[in-house]
């Protein structure tokens, strides 16, 4: 018997939702094969099974905020549960024919009272109990709200008090109580009414202006994500112009060649990832994180890539980027992207990012002011590579021309060294000399 347990997903992930079961007890489940969906603020993805077997027991139900190492399954070793035999009764054996003997005459019946089941208890799972660990994201929004968690009932496994259930404390503590039934008046004999009111028109109802639709748990983690971010950094945004007309050649000159080698075709997100993982071994401070007042300088270069998916927004992370070309950069842009969208991200490939890009020139978008993904300290926004006229030695010239965006983290990172690290960026781009093939 193997336990099945919810994986930590990132670095700051202390729990996730588990949000929908791929197999039902009794299912035969291949080692790998997907098991569950969860989803945290970082991903939303599928749990393959660590073991091949049979699913024989599921602990938590959809819906559930589990913690990260909770046991949410049992796979067996291949037999299928078997449902317990019905336990049958044998007959009383005959026995011997005895002389009848006279009964005692029976007691007086009393009444019988039937004394109605104890209501079950609340159950309150004190903040400091090992039995009912409480994770620091609950004991952090306590602290924050002023909640005593003694009197928060937990609903998580082993009565857990969960974010959920904290936020229902808190949501019934701010509820107004309900008015006070006023005391009715005698009714007043009412004058007859007029004939014709009473064969006129009855008042139409409107209908409702306004669709009500609850988030998906992929959009609340989002929106947490981003709230907490805002909160955190001190956010500034720096727009450099830079001309892409040498990569667009490049990629132009190679395009059909590399989408036959490959299987895949070349855009223009490599180049820039490439330049980027330059820029930041000359200025580390834009692959650091902050932890207190210490700033702590990442020894890899492991670059996020925003990618856009139906309902939501995830960040998976190529990992050593400074190593890679150009053409392994697309492939492990390609790979994570398809990836992404299928659900099959593991959790290793969105943790650990260093530093994030965000291609919003792919739906036309010119530039925008990206937020930081915590715990960085900068992102950098792609706008979309487009011809137009420039002046180049005080004459109008056609040039592919295209915007970057950097967010920086102003608690940490200056404006002058913001634009010096773009400057690096610009100056790859603008004089590209490696060969692609």
């Amino acid at each position: 018997m193997s336990d099945v347990v919810m994986p930590q997903m990132g670095e700051s992930i202390v729990e996730g939702t588990l949000t929908k079961w791929l197999k039902k007890v009794g299912d035969k489940v291949e080692r790998d094969e997907p098991l569950f969906e969860i989803s945290t603020d970082k991903v939303d993805t599928e749990i393959p099974s660590p073991v091949a077997g049979t699913l024989t027991e599921i602990l938590v139900q959809e819906g559930a905020v589990v913690a990260i190492n909770t046991v949410v399954a049992r796979v067996g070793d291949g037999a299928a549960p078997q449902a317990p035999a019905p336990v049958v009764e044998a007959a009383p054996a005959p026995e011997a024919p005895v002389a009848p003997v006279a009964p005692p005459p029976p007691p007086a019946p009393a009444e019988v009272v039937a004394e109605p089941a104890p209501a079950p208890a609340a159950v309150v799972v004190e903040e400091d109990d090992a039995s009912s660990p409480v994770s620091p994201l609950v004991r952090r929004m306590a602290r924050e709200n002023n909640v005593d968690l003694k009197l928060v009932r937990g609903t998580g496994a082993g009565n857990r008090i969960t974010k959920q259930d904290v936020e229902n404390f808190l949501s019934a503590k701010q509820a107004p109580a309900p008015a006070a039934a006023p005391v009715a008046a005698p009714p007043a004999v009412a004058a007859p009414a007029p004939a014709a009111a009473a064969s006129g028109p009855l008042p139409r109802v409107e209908p409702a202006k306004v669709r009500v639709e609850p988030m998906s748990m992929m959009r609340q983690k989002i929106a947490e994500h981003m709230v907490h971010s805002k909160q955190t950094s001190a956010h500034v945004t720096t727009v450099h112009r830079v001309d892409m007309t040498k990569i667009a050649k490049v990629r132009a000159k190679v395009k059909e060649e590399f989408q036959q080698r490959y299987g895949y075709g070349l855009t223009f997100l490599p180049f820039i990832a490439r330049a980027v993982a330059e820029a930041l071994r000359t200025y580390p401070i834009f692959n650091s994180s902050i932890e207190g007042t210490n700033v702590l300088y990442h020894s890899e270069v492991n670059i996020g890539i925003a990618v856009a998916l139906e309902n939501g927004l995830i960040v998976p992370v190529i990992h050593q980027a400074d190593e890679k070309n150009v053409v392994g950069l697309q492939r492990s842009i390609v790979d994570l992207a398809a990836r992404a969208r299928a659900k099959q991200l593991k959790p290793n490939e969105v943790q650990g990012g260093t530093f994030s890009i965000t291609n919003f020139g792919s739906f036309g978008s010119l530039f925008a002011t990206p937020v930081i993904n915590q715990p960085q300290v900068a992102i950098l926004g792609v706008g979309a590579v487009e011809k137009m006229p420039v002046v180049i030695d005080d004459a109008i010239a056609i040039r592919s021309m295209a915007h970057l965006a950097l967010t920086f983290d102003h608690r940490l990172i200056d404006g002058a060294l913001a634009d010096q690290f773009c400057q690096k960026v610009k100056a790859a781009l603008e004089n590209w000399s490696d060969q692609i093939l």
